[in-house]
């Protein structure tokens, strides 16, 4: 059956739809050997799609799981600087599968990865505003530290919703609390301690939407049920 160039492209888990739009455009598509245009049409099981002079492998079979994401690996599938990827630990899924956001070097915790491009599209992007948990432990004057957490709404000139904090545990100098945002600005948890004043002893995803992290080993991966699936594409 003919689908579009784009949606085979995603369906096949080398990239978004969006991303496939840049891949034709530079001429990188091909159909039985001629350059693919945009809006293009094509049967994978009777035309030869080539990405970058290599056959797409006809509809790969749809596969997500959740890495639980120790500090010291960047999400990434590959680094020029040799830095261990959350790639290095689902490597053996047997399927090439892509982080849908990310978690910067030294955050742990809840990654969602997956091939299917459509579902990673629609999770990524801001109309959705999918909602991460954190579980944060911050030491420095931590004495209200809650509210005023959840009144940044401005990050050196960028606005950003106020997130939902609680208080897990707390001491006279450290706590430990529950961060929840909206959005995926850079390193928004880390700046918005910076701005209270508090420094960041461990941040750590532990609810993306309604995935939860429960009690995965750091290190290690599990595939998603059937239900957690279809929550996520009912987002």
């Amino acid at each position: 059956m003919e689908e579009r160039l784009q949606k085979l492209l995603s369906a096949a888990g080398i990239c978004s739809r969006r991303a496939a739009e840049g891949y034709i455009t530079a001429g990188r598509v091909t159909v039985n050997g001629v350059p693919a245009e945009l809006g293009q049409r094509a049967d994978p099981d009777r035309d030869e799609i080539c990405v970058d002079g290599r056959p797409l492998v006809s509809r790969a079979e749809p596969v997500y799981l959740m890495l639980n994401k120790p500090r010291g690996y960047v999400t990434t599938l590959s680094d020029e600087k040799g830095r261990r990827t959350a790639a290095d630990l689902v490597a053996d899924c047997g399927v090439r599968v892509y982080p849908v956001g990310r978690l910067d070097l030294d955050s742990e915790g809840l990654l969602l990865m997956t091939n299917d491009g459509e579902l990673t599209q629609q999770l990524l992007h801001p109309s959705h505003e999918v909602s991460k948990t954190y579980h944060v432990s911050v030491y420095g004057p931590v004495t209200g530290a809650a509210e005023r957490l959840s009144a940044v709404t401005d990050l050196g000139g960028e606005p950003i919703r106020p997130a939902h904090v609680e208080v897990l545990r707390q001491t006279h100098r450290t706590a430990e609390l529950a961060v929840t945002i909206h959005e995926g600005k850079n390193r928004q948890i880390r700046r918005m301690c910076a701005a209270c004043g508090l420094t960041v002893k461990r941040l750590r995803r532990v609810r993306e939407h309604s995935l939860e992290l429960g009690d995965l080993v750091p290190g290690t991966w599990r595939y998603l049920t059937a239900e957690e699936i279809k929550a996520l594409r009912e987002a």
